[in-house]
């Protein structure tokens, strides 16, 4: 399936909310119809796209609406990013923090329900919320759509042109604390339930980052209780993961609705 979904408008929001006061600082919210039974298990989505201005929510909306369809709110999360003033690390990161706090502070007040949430994000937004994860010990479910969750492999291939680089300001070795705060394969999330995945076909993120990510926190599961699982869909590639329209779209809705139940 090309990337066409970058490009076609998704179906409208229900609310556009700020959490800050950057212009970048903003959640899509879609809600369920009134025929769902309130307070409404969440989704919160974080789009990828190298971390970059480039690329904004736009193109999450369509997995989201999808996602609201099947009785889930959603909170599609833009942020800061490489480009925007205070972009990159950490301030990327620290308005996913951010929009989290607010989402949380504000349940009631949109019908959601705070026990029940899924975070999901999608290339560099499944390190992001990997990150989120880690360091908010209330998130008990997270899910990577071919994420980035492994900084360092990603710098030794220089994917999309150094963007961790541009992301962490300065390589690995440069910024050690950055790198080690950013780096999902570095951090411990021993209280939520991580599913990696990864359409076997993907030429923009390795599937090994997926493989290579789920191994190793098996390895380190006695010691630090780490509990990750693999989906790995054969035939798809870096976009048919986050379309709707795709095949690989039913085994990641099913995973997600039963993530949320």
């Amino acid at each position: 399936m090309p990337d066409d979904i970058l490009s076609i408008p998704p179906p409208p929001a229900d609310a556009r909310v700020t959490y800050g006061s950057d212009p970048n600082q903003f959640l899509d919210l879609r809600l369920p119809s009134s025929k769902q039974k309130a307070p409404y298990p969440i989704v919160i989505n974080i789009h990828g796209g190298y971390w970059r201005a480039k690329y904004d929510l736009g193109h999450a909306g369509h997995l989201c609406a999808a996602l609201t369809a099947k009785g889930l709110a959603t909170a599609n999360l833009e942020y800061r990013r490489i480009g925007n003033e205070g972009g990159a690390w950490p301030g990327t990161f620290e308005d996913i923090r951010s929009a989290y706090s607010f989402l949380m502070q504000n349940a009631s007040q949109h019908n959601l329900d705070p026990r029940r949430i899924v975070t999901m994000g999608h290339s560099a937004g499944g390190q992001l919320a990997l990150c989120l994860a880690a360091h908010e010990p209330s998130l008990k479910r997270v899910v990577s759509l071919a994420g980035v969750v492994d900084l360092q492999r990603a710098y030794q291939l220089h994917l999309s042109n150094d963007a961790v680089v541009e992301f962490l300001r300065g390589t690995p070795t440069e910024v050690p604390d950055h790198y080690r705060e950013a780096d999902p394969m570095q951090l411990s999330i021993p209280q939520a339930s991580q599913w990696l995945v990864h359409g076997s076909d993907d030429d923009v993120v390795p599937p090994d980052f997926s493989r290579d990510y789920v191994a190793a926190k098996r390895k380190r599961s006695v010691r630090e209780k780490e509990d990750a699982h693999l989906l790995e869909i054969p035939g798809s590639g870096h976009f048919d993961v986050i379309d709707p329209r795709t095949p690989a779209w039913k085994q990641i809705q099913e995973l997600v609705l039963r993530l949320s139940a």
